[in-house]
């Protein structure tokens, strides 16, 4: 090949091109939304590939300028379009190490993102062992980092998805790289460990081009260990998006001749207009991931008995009143939380055989399913299927072999010993369990939970440890979906100690998730703002638990935090007065009303992304003409804030309180010229509202 040449990929809402270099790597030279604008030259390798025998080009501890990366040459490519999906392969091979690499680009027809995953095969005749693979690693336009924003999220128990948004250079210093002739050796790198993929940051990151709003959005999306980076080279800043890897999670395959490894998926959302125009792209590109499921069309109100109610001591006596208030309120399901198989009280360390309890419920559990489903009501368990407890009958019914290992010893955490889903027994203990509920005793929703992280992984028939867990990662994935196929209308919900595992390998199997553990009512709205950032709104799971002790305004408050998503109840509503529980039927009622908007909804913070203190928040969502917009004034606050609506500018609304509709206190004006509109409450805070905006 005499000269540079340029494969051009897309279609109406994306414009990709891969640049092919005789004598240099394959690069990825435009990601964009829309028609093609060629950008600055960069020279990032399109695929980073590290095996012992050669590590990097140059000294660093980052997942650019591999060796192999950097050798890799174009080997071929293929396009096609089916389903609505168009799908670029590209081949690469590396003749001195023998090892061909095809990168894979998924793109919904329409849409400004893309999906990305690279296999990697051994074509020589001796073994080969991998050590870190990247799913996507490209330049990003060119740009310097000076002119550059970083997007991640902190992410912990009852602290989930704290998005920070920040000029690159505080974490990546301008180095003066140009009068070195040399790339950088540095990295801003966003890790996770063990299977909370979500357990310290969201497994998502963004860039942003301060000046032209250009933003590229990413997921990783893996239900165990990952790494991103970005870090500055002679052209411009870069990123490289990867699963596993040897340097931080003990991860490393060896591959046989003639063997292939896939890296984990990842997905891009580009955009010209900033992180909402992205975050747009992004839901619907989810949407788009997501497996088909009755469950979508009706988005089902669900109340679970746990949060600031029973908290897992359930018993037939305080389930039936709880029932009965839960169907007057409006639920369509109603989800039995912890403690429902424990006989003795201290069940922490004793699960793993799921039946239920004798002495909380002294006629049968059937008999509290019963009256759910007498009202209409779906039954739901909550289920923690992959642990069994160090005292569970279970640990010694299951061989050694069915559990994760390391050095011939169980992995226990917390009281608890850790299933390997990638050995038989295991699979074939939980498909009865659930099986046996559902089919037996007619549950139609599980809440799987998931409160342990066991740590790098497993060295049973596994390279590393972190092979290992890769593969159960996997299985784990694979015995979810056995699940559907075999009960294509059971309800599966995602929760991992509230949110520690929420990423799209999960999420575009199951059907909503938990977004946090938070008990406080005034710490959850930020987590609830934000939510639709992480994940598909109508996924997002936030709990709204009134209580009978709270006056109207903080019932209205907590009632705001689940509206605007997959409403998730729960509260001592059985002892309100006729008045609170009418507070809470009005607020479902609305919710229920919203249901077709959320299911084609993309999110907008007319605040901007919230702070974990901030004293005001807000949260819209675009549904067409109208715009649904959640408001909450914390403790603190000022009695006015102003809100940006630029996509409503120029325009005359109509703006109307949906949500506590009867209640005052509360007064808007709205600026067209300025796309602002000024709110201010006279109540004292705790106050929120549900506000509907419509053009005249």
């Amino acid at each position: 090949m005499p000269a540079d040449e340029h494969l051009r990929w897309g279609h109406a809402g994306l414009a990709a091109v891969v640049e092919i270099h005789p004598d240099g790597p394959v690069v990825l030279r435009e990601l964009s939304a829309g028609p093609s604008a060629m950008t600055a030259r960069v020279s990032q390798p399109l695929v980073e590939v590290l095996v012992p025998g050669e590590g990097r080009a140059k000294a660093s501890q980052r997942l650019s300028e591999t060796a192999v990366g950097c050798r890799l040459r174009y080997a071929g490519a293929d396009q096609s379009a089916d389903g609505g999906w168009h799908e670029l392969r590209i081949r690469m091979r590396d003749e001195r190490s023998a090892l061909g690499a095809e990168l894979t680009l998924r793109s919904r027809e329409g849409v400004s993102a893309v999906q990305a995953s690279v296999r990697v095969t051994n074509l020589g005749e001796e073994a080969v062992l991998l050590l870190a693979v990247t799913s996507f690693a490209a330049g990003f336009l060119g740009r310097p980092v000076s002119e550059l924003d970083i997007l991640y999220a902190n992410s912990e128990w009852l602290g989930e998805s704290r998005w920070t948004r920040q000029p690159l250079s505080r974490y990546v210093a301008d180095l003066g790289l140009a009068g070195h002739g040399q790339h950088g050796r540095g990295a801003f790198a966003v890790t996770s460990s063990g299977t909370w993929s979500s357990g310290r940051y969201v497994p998502m990151g963004g860039l942003i081009d301060r000046g032209t709003g250009q933003t590229w959005l990413w997921q990783i999306e893996h239900n165990g260990p990952w790494r991103w980076e970005t870090g500055d080279r002679l052209d411009g800043a870069y990123v490289a998006l990867s699963g596993p890897t040897d340097l931080d999670h003990q991860w490393s395959e060896l591959l046989a001749p003639g063997e292939s490894f896939t890296t984990v998926p990842v997905s891009i959302a580009v955009s010209a207009d900033g992180v909402e125009g992205a975050a747009a792209a992004l839901t619907a590109h989810r949407r788009a991931l997501l497996r088909p499921h009755p469950d979508r069309a009706r988005l089902p109100v669900v109340f679970n008995d746990y949060m600031n109610t029973l908290m897992g001591d359930p018993t037939t006596d305080k389930l039936l009143p709880l029932i009965d208030a839960a169907a007057s309120a409006g639920a369509e399901v109603f989800c039995v939380d912890a403690g429902w198989y424990d006989d003795g009280g201290d069940w922490w360390d004793s699960v793993g055989e799921w039946q239920p309890s004798q002495t909380r419920f002294p006629r049968g559990l059937e008999e509290v399913l019963a009256r759910i489903a007498g009202h209409g009501m779906t039954p739901g368990l909550w289920l923690e299927p992959e642990v069994i407890g160090v005292r569970s009958p279970m640990a010694d019914k299951l061989p050694a072999e069915a559990f994760l290992q390391r050095g011939g010893v169980r992995v226990a955490e917390h009281g608890r010993y850790h299933l390997d889903l990638r050995h038989r027994a295991a699979v074939a203990h939980l498909d009865q369990v659930v099986d046996r509920l559902v089919e037996e005793l007619g549950v139609g929703y599980f809440k799987l939970d998931y409160n342990i992280n066991p740590g790098a992984g497993t060295d049973v028939d596994a390279t590393s440890v972190g092979a290992g867990l890769l593969a159960h990662n996997r299985a784990h994935l694979a015995w979810l979906e056995g699940v559907l196929d075999r009960h294509p209308h059971l309800v599966l919900e995602n929760c991992g100690s509230g949110a520690m595992r929420m990423d799209y390998a999960m999420l575009s199997r199951l059907q909503l998730q938990s977004t946090s553990d938070q008990q406080d009512f005034l710490r959850y709205p930020p987590i609830a703002v934000v939510a639709p950032l992480s994940m598909l709104p109508e996924q997002a799971a936030n709990w709204a638990y009134p209580q009978p002790e709270m006056a109207e305004e903080e019932i209205a408050f907590t009632m705001c935090t689940g509206v605007l998503g997959r409403l998730y109840l729960s509260g001592n509503l059985h002892r309100m007065t006729p008045e609170q529980l009418a507070l809470v039927r009005d607020g479902v009622r609305l919710h229920q009303g919203l249901r077709p908007d959320l299911l084609r909804a993309t999110p907008c913070w007319p605040l901007g992304l919230p702070g974990w203190d901030d004293p005001w928040l807000a949260l819209g969502l675009r549904a067409g003409e109208s715009t649904h917009l959640g408001i909450w004034r914390r403790p603190g606050a000022t009695d006015t804030t102003v809100l940006s609506l630029p996509h409503l500018a120029g325009r005359d609304l109509r703006v109307e309180i949906a949500y506590p509709s009867a209640a005052g206190g509360w007064a808007h004006a709205w600026n067209p010229r300025t796309a602002e509109l000024t709110v201010s409450a006279a109540l004292p805070a705790p106050t929120a509202r549900i506000l509907r905006l419509r053009p005249h």
